[in-house]
């Protein structure tokens, strides 16, 4: 490990997305602050130096003692009060607590300890694809107007123009990584994923109907975590590429719902030999949102040229990852 590597804070070091680039960055040799509110599991065979830290980053003056000395900080922490973590009702405080004040605190904190020597800290902070709101194009690449409908975009939206504008002001080097429709188990998660294609993996498993809100026709640009973890890895490499503005990540390709639904479907059955649950179309309940109903592709060519990195775990293969991961109980094991 070289003498003074850099110093790379990850906030929300246990989340799901947050520990995936955990195990991804822990094989450099870096220094590593791993920040969550429980103590992060440290991954096995580490080359990084990691400092474990638990800490409640919601309570006055955490949020500037977790990123003190950092180079480089990666913004995961998300809000989550239940099974998912894109509902948000409106007027929600303690969601606008987390999704926007931590990023206030954080700018806040950086500010206090810019000096005049020395580059601005790198902050990645992770975004939704959802936040430029429902359109009427089905592929986005980041040149949209964002127009967010529901609370949860409308708090990203707002914590993203926070970091930007402290890019602007010099106060921080910040990019914003929107991601897409985010999932999947490998065989060293430590986290649980909240979305919707495992969601459908246990009711499958539980020998309960697939159940979608349309015909199955809607497509979604479903990305790997282990690829988004890589993301994250690449944007380290390239902080000033990406500084200043929003950065949208996906496949480039949007799957039909109904297929990757009977795919696990298949793949259920197949690890339990019992025959593969009907994928079936119900009305939509009441808390649904227009965007439910649009097709979403991502052109991440822009993030792509920046930075050398694309998606690279073929759907099948992830889709078998996380159904193998499911169906042996490896979620049992996380909180």
């Amino acid at each position: 490990m070289a003498v003074n590597p850099p110093l790379v804070v990850l906030l929300g070091a246990t989340g799901f997305v947050g520990s995936a680039v955990l195990r991804e960055l822990a094989g450099r040799p870096l220094r590593i602050r791993a920040v969550s509110r429980r103590p992060a599991p440290v991954p096995a065979g580490a080359r990084a130096d990691i400092e474990v830290r638990a800490a409640d980053l919601t309570e006055p003056g955490a949020v500037a003692e977790a990123v003190a000395g950092a180079d480089v900080v990666i913004h995961t922490v998300l809000y989550s009060a239940g099974a998912t973590t894109w509902r948000v009702e409106d007027g929600d405080t303690a969601a606008e607590r987390v999704n926007v004040g931590l990023v206030r605190d954080l700018v806040e904190a950086l500010r206090d300890a810019r000096t005049a020597e020395g580059s601005p800290v790198a902050v990645l902070w992770a975004g939704a694809a959802s936040q430029a709101g429902p359109l009427d194009k089905e592929v986005l690449d980041g040149t949209e107007t964002d127009r967010p409908k529901g609370e949860y975009d409308r708090q990203k939206l707002a914590a993203e123009r926070l970091l930007l504008a402290a890019d602007a002001e010099g106060v921080l080097r910040g990019a914003a990584i929107r991601l897409p429709t985010v999932f999947g188990y490998g065989p060293d998660s430590t986290a649980r994923d909240k979305g919707v294609v495992t969601f459908m993996t246990r009711r499958a498993l539980s020998g309960e109907s697939i159940t979608m809100w349309h015909d199955g026709t809607v497509r979604r640009d479903l990305l790997y975590v282990e690829d988004v973890a890589r993301a994250f890895a690449a944007a380290v490499d390239h902080p000033d590429a990406l500084a200043g503005r929003h950065w949208l990540l996906g496949t480039g390709r949007g799957e039909p719902l109904g297929e990757v639904f009977r795919t696990v479907a298949a793949l259920v059955a197949e690890r339990t030999g019992k025959p593969a649950v009907p994928v079936v179309s119900v009305p939509p309940p009441a808390h649904a949102e227009p965007g439910d109903f649009r097709s979403v592709t991502i052109d991440a060519s822009a993030f792509s040229a920046a930075t050398g990195w694309r998606a690279v775990t073929p759907l099948d293969e992830a889709l078998a990852r996380t159904v193998a991961f499911v169906v042996s109980g490896g979620e049992e094991a996380l909180s």
